[in-house]
């Protein structure tokens, strides 16, 4: 796999099968230091392609199940802190070392990431954003918002997205946890086709700015 980004930041894509799971790593260029982003499952290609890093921390921004399946395995052989709101440890597997709240911000070389509190689509989702990067979990995708539950939640993910994920610049790139990519400013102009319509109380569930 390839690595992308910047010149100040590395980031390779891996995704990962049943689910079509994103496993994020990320690296600084100048240290070689780096992070693990979501642990969907295959264990062993994610330690091959992060092999050239000094991997520093695990971190998941939810613990749905899809994004845990090599979870235990990544913890057992690296060794290294995992990392996971405080909303969301009773569901790990093991043990977080460091629990989040939001605010926080997660340093490793160079880079660091500030860790912001998303809710909607689980209690305690995260994203992670460096300057012209945004790693959103299930929070954020092309075209509208993580799967919710029911409808408070999505007003949550909404409130989440719109005062915390598009008061960062448009030309921030959005790297979901599943799926290709997108930017803030895309996200926003839908969503502004989206608050243009009424919408049922009710509303919830896999939500497309455009045509929901």
């Amino acid at each position: 796999m390839r690595w992308y980004g910047d010149g100040k930041i590395k980031i390779k894509k891996l995704k990962i099968p049943p689910y079509g799971t994103n496993c994020y790593i990320v690296a600084c260029p100048t240290t070689g230091e780096g992070i693990i982003i979501d642990t969907p499952g295959a264990a062993a290609r994610i330690l091959r392609e992060s092999k050239e890093v000094h991997i520093r921390f695990i971190i998941i921004t939810h613990t749905h199940f899809d994004h845990l399946g090599a979870f235990a395995a990544l913890r057992k052989t690296l060794g290294v802190p995992a990392v996971v709101h405080s909303a969301e440890a009773a569901k790990l597997p093991f043990p977080a070392d460091s629990l989040l709240d939001g605010g926080e911000t997660i340093n490793f070389g160079t880079l660091s990431l500030a860790v912001l509190y998303t809710p909607g689509h689980s209690p305690g989702s995260i994203c992670l954003y460096s300057p012209g990067h945004l790693f959103s979990g299930d929070t954020l995708f092309p075209g509208g918002p993580g799967n919710t539950p029911n409808s408070r939640s999505f007003k949550q993910i909404t409130q989440s997205i719109t005062q915390k994920l598009f008061a960062l610049p448009d030309n921030t790139k959005v790297y979901p946890g599943h799926g290709p990519g997108t930017t803030l400013g895309q996200e926003k102009q839908k969503y502004s086709s989206f608050a243009s319509r009424s919408h049922s109380e009710n509303l919830c569930g896999d939500v497309l700015w455009l045509s929901s």
